[in-house]
């Protein structure tokens, strides 16, 4: 399709991106992703809370798309609001 000109790091880097390509860091094919890495790192441990505890890497549990219908989102600034429909 078209070339997009994506701008980071506060503006310093700029790389031309296909607008055909689907994203890869959302969605089903980031979950895909993730489950892979998480069946790689097998038992692997990670420390947590300051180094006082550790656990698992493959108990970590698979998250879930939460619906935001009849949700109240902020509009115009923050000063008024809205309930979303889907």
């Amino acid at each position: 399709m078209a070339k997009v000109t994506r701008v980071g790091g506060r503006g310093t880097t700029r790389r031309k991106t296909d607008t055909s390509k689907k994203s890869t860091f959302s969605g089903d094919s980031y979950k895909e992703y993730q489950e892979a890495k998480k069946k790689a790192a097998g038992n692997r441990s990670v420390g947590t809370g300051r180094g006082t505890g550790k656990r698992k890497l493959s108990s970590t549990p698979a998250t879930k798309k939460v619906s935001t219908k009849g949700r109240t989102r902020s509009t115009g600034r923050g000063t008024g609001s809205r309930k979303t429909k889907s």
